[in-house]
Parts: structure tokens; sequence; C-alpha cells
């Protein structure tokens, strides 16, 4: 028993090594590790093997509480006004000050404050724009119930439709994005500076210059964001993830649930 225990906790702390290196595909053998050392604990602790591979299958399926507690029950309207807001106190998002001054070091100018609010929902934008580069620029803060949590996003749109975005959108996204949507994710906590230079990277891997960009303008940049939300709920509620629930509201359907643990486990195989 205390050579199972042993060889248990040699297991769990090189994986939990190999989570700290930036190489993905050691971080990858720490996801590798902590799999095998869950199997081991159910199999060497108890003597049976389907006990090992239980917990393992434990993990994949994890995500289901959160979408059995709280996403089956989430409900938001279909059409949400994207207003003039004031921003969220300091205490509850304090890196605003230090985020919008990393934006306009970057030639972002800050264009308005903005966001709709729902129940115990908030979602909150400070929009920027970089006239030169024909690209607007977010910072969101978003509450739903107990959990808050923020991101920083760019956006260029092309005169033809398409609509190239880099983020560091922090969960899986839980909805089917329109084919002319070019999303490029990084994951963590990355400065603005470097989630902008991914951004055009992103640009010119598509060869989109300047030229191929439309201008926007200060009244433009919320109704942009308020009809992309719009057609993003219309085309999910077209496709069955979403459904209506009466008027004016929507929510998950048991097939957008599904999408939604598939999504978790994409990103676990992409993102560990």
């Amino acid at each position: 028993m205390t050579f199972n225990l042993l060889l248990i906790a040699g297991i769990v702390s090189l994986s939990l090594a190999c989570r700290t290196f930036k190489n993905r595909i050691i971080r990858k053998f720490g996801v590798i590790g902590v799999l095998v050392a869950s199997y081991l604990i159910g199999w060497l602790l108890s003597g049976y093997w389907e006990l090992g591979i239980l917990i393992v299958a434990g993990w994949f399926f994890l995500p289901w509480l959160e979408i059995l507690t709280r996403v089956r029950k989430l409900r938001l309207p279909i059409e949400r006004a994207v207003r003039p807001q004031a921003p969220p106190p300091h205490q509850k998002f304090p890196y605003l000050a230090e985020l919008t001054t990393e934006m306009e070091l970057l030639n972002f100018e800050h264009v308005l404050d903005a966001g709709w609010t729902f129940e115990g929902h908030r979602h909150f934008f400070r929009i920027f724009y970089n006239n030169q580069q024909r690209c607007d620029a977010t910072i969101s803060y978003v509450e739903q119930d107990q959990l808050a949590f923020y991101y920083l996003s760019f956006c260029s749109r092309c005169l033809d439709g398409r609509v190239f975005i880099s983020w560091n959108y922090p969960f899986s996204y839980g909805l089917k994005l329109p084919p002319d949507y070019i999303i490029h994710r990084i994951t963590g906590m990355i400065s603005a500076e470097s989630l902008y230079a991914a951004h055009k990277q992103l640009l010119a891997g598509h060869s989109i210059g300047t030229e191929l960009l439309r201008e926007q303008t200060d009244e433009s940049l919320p109704k942009n964001i308020q009809q992309e939300m719009q057609d993003l709920v219309t085309l999910n509620l077209k496709n069955g993830l979403l459904q209506r629930d009466g008027e004016s509201l929507f929510r998950y359907s048991r097939h957008g649930m599904f999408f939604l643990w598939l999504e978790f486990l994409r990103d676990m195989v992409k993102f560990s």
C-alpha cells in the first residue's frame, strides 16, 4: 500500500510540474499524468480496475454538473439593447483603468462605455477604436449571478462581410458562430499589446489590408455589437442549440447542452 501511495504521489507531482511549462506538449503530458493518477487511485486503492475507469470518465463528464445545475436554468432575452452604461465599481473590476491605459497606448481611442443587463446578468463593454487601422477593441466585463470575469477582444470587419476577432475569452464559447466569423482565441490573461499583435498576424495570414476593412463611427460601434448578438441568437435558434421560452426569452435546448459539453472536450484537447 505504501508503494502504491508513493507511486500515485510521484505521478501527481510530475504532472503538476509539467503543467508549469509553457511548452504545449509538456503541458499535455501533465494532463495525461493526472488521468493516469486518477486511474491508479481507483484501481490500486480499491483493487477494482473498473473504479479507475469510472474516475477517469468522471473528469470528462464533470462539465455536466455545471450544465445541469446552472446552464439548464439559464434564461436570457432574445433582444438585448446595448445602451450607454456606467462602468462597474473599482472593487468589482479593479483592472479597468490599467487595461484602458494599455489600449490607449496602442492608439485606440476610448469611444463609449455601454452594455446590457437582465435580472442577475450584466455585460459591460468599454469600446475603443483605432481609425487608422479600422479596428475596434473592447474590454468586456461579465457578471452572471455569482460568477464574474473579463476578457479583451479586437475586431476587424471586412467590406465583404467577414469579421475577424481575436480575444482571450476564458471559456468554451457556447454557441455556433456564423461561417464568416474568423475567431482567434488565445487562452490566459495576456496583455492587450500581445493580443493585438496576434490579431494583426491573423489579418496578415488572410491577406487583409486596411483597404479591405470597413470604417466605423462612434455611433456604429455599439450598434454593431447589438446586431451581432442578435444575429448570433437568431442563428442558434434556427440550428436548434437554443429554443424560445415564451415570447421574449431563450434557453438552451438539449441539443445545445450536448454541444456545450462537446465544446468543453474540444477545448480540453486543444488548450491543455
